[in-house]
């Protein structure tokens, strides 16, 4: 049996922009990806504290030292400039290793920089 559950979550993000026009994705300074350990092109869950929206996306790499967090396409419908999400990035794992996971939690500022790393 696998079990889904979260590996990383990006707690409070700042959304710097909203692209209509773009084909899909949330863009991600990939500072942050990285020490997210969230690869590029991963399916991400995000969830808008701002708004209530839910939804999903994947993820693309944007200029290091950026902050960028911008939700792309179709999705721009459901947030704005300044919303604040919550990003999340789950993988499967067998009950062996689900027994003895941890998840990351990274808490960012408002410009989206790391300001805290937790391991649950």
């Amino acid at each position: 049996m696998q079990i889904p559950l979260l590996i990383t979550k990006i707690h409070r993000a700042t959304v710097t922009e909203a692209n209509l026009d773009y084909e899909g994705s949330i863009t991600i300074d990939q500072d942050l990806l990285r020490q997210a350990s969230i690869p590029e092109f991963a399916q991400v869950h995000i969830y808008n504290c701002s708004n209530g929206h839910r939804f999903e996306t994947y993820t693309i790499k944007g200029e290091p030292g950026s902050g960028t967090v911008c939700i792309n396409g179709a999705a721009a419908h459901l947030t704005k400039e300044d919303d604040i999400i919550i990003i999340c990035f789950y993988g499967l794992f067998n009950q062996e290793e689900a027994a003895v996971h941890s998840p990351t939690i990274i808490l960012v500022d408002h410009q989206n920089r790391v300001r805290l790393i937790k391991h649950q």
